[in-house]
């Protein structure tokens, strides 16, 4: 009798055993692939500083009301091996979201992205400005960096002047850059980019015509300033590098406009006689280096200049591009589209 009753005893020792285990994994696997509210629309920013480990981090997400357990995220990396591989940075994570889930983005580095969109013809300080605007960099960290840090690591710099910015290859284009991304992170993303567009048959064409990369990026600078159209950038390109040869002023507006830091073409007589290397009204050849950060458009236009007869050209207020062979054709468009404005 006494047997029977330890038996039974025992029995149901083991069964409360089993139950718990049970009970116990229910909690386990619920707490980490079951969201703690699967009904939530909020999204918080979450950050994993440099150093922290499973410990804090699973605090922290408990803290926050992001998980249901800490010690759950922490069995759980723990159980997958990952527990040495959660990446610091800014993450947007939801009660929504289970914990295998979390982990998963904090293994994956999915940070939060910052969308900056960069258009043809932005000067390196509209560049800044804009980087500003987004909380990523701080005044001067893009516009005092100088082309020759990054030479070795991009072979079109190489043949910039020893005291050349970045100015003209920063490549236009939609980014998407981490908050924490460093200033020098950031231009190496924009000219790697820069570096994927300039391809090798452009690179050799370059070569062929015995021009330099900072050659062409300038003239395809001063093009994408002038002129919006394609067909109309070659013909504008071959007048530029026709007026070169011939030892002529190439006197492009847009260079006045960079000098002073004016959104507009429109210039005066008076800042057409500004002493400055960028100056191409008052100095022959190609401004000191690019005025703008050109699209690949203006680039090829730069590079397959079309020949034409024409010598002269203006842009009209709606944009249309006048072409004239001579200099009297020239000052009657003026007269005709700007009223005298100087070009």
């Amino acid at each position: 009798m006494n047997n029977k009753k330890i038996t039974i005893k025992s029995a149901i020792f083991l069964l409360c055993i089993l139950l718990f285990i049970i009970l116990f994994s229910f909690w386990v696997w619920q707490g980490i692939y079951l969201p703690r509210n699967p009904n939530s629309k909020e999204l918080k920013m979450f950050l994993i500083e440099k150093g922290e480990g499973t410990r804090e981090i699973s605090s922290k997400l408990e803290k926050q009301g992001l998980i249901k357990s800490g010690p759950l995220f922490r069995i759980y990396t723990l159980s997958k091996g990952i527990s040495g591989k959660l990446q610091a940075g800014e993450y947007m994570v939801s009660p929504a979201m289970a914990v295998s889930e979390i982990a998963g983005k904090f293994v994956n580095g999915d940070i939060i992205k910052v969308l900056v969109t960069v258009p043809e013809g932005f000067t390196l300080s509209q560049i800044e400005e804009r980087l500003i605007e987004k909380g990523l960099v701080k005044e001067s960290e893009i516009k005092n960096q100088k082309a020759k840090i990054y030479k070795e690591e991009f072979n079109f710099l190489r043949d910039a002047p020893e005291e050349a910015g970045l100015e003209g290859f920063l490549f236009p284009d939609t980014y998407q850059f981490s908050y924490d991304a460093s200033a020098k992170n950031i231009i190496r993303i924009m000219l790697n980019n820069f570096s994927k567009k300039l391809t090798l048959d452009l690179q050799n064409e370059i070569s062929r015509q015995g021009k330099s990369t900072f050659e062409i990026i300038t003239m395809a600078s001063l093009i994408e300033k002038e002129v919006k159209n394609y067909e109309d950038k070659r013909l504008v390109s071959g007048i530029l590098w026709k007026r070169l040869a011939k030892g002529m002023p190439l006197q492009v507006d847009s260079t006045i406009s960079y000098i002073i830091g004016k959104k507009s073409t429109e210039i005066s007589i008076e800042e057409t006689r500004i002493d400055s290397p960028y100056n191409t009204y008052k100095y022959r050849g190609l401004p000191l280096g690019p005025i703008s950060n050109p699209g690949l458009e203006s680039i090829k236009a730069a590079l397959y200049p079309e020949s034409s007869e024409y010598w002269f050209y203006l842009s009209t207020p709606e944009g249309q591009t006048i072409f004239s062979k001579t200099f009297e054709e020239h000052n009657i468009a003026k007269n005709k589209y700007l009223n005298n404005t100087p070009k």
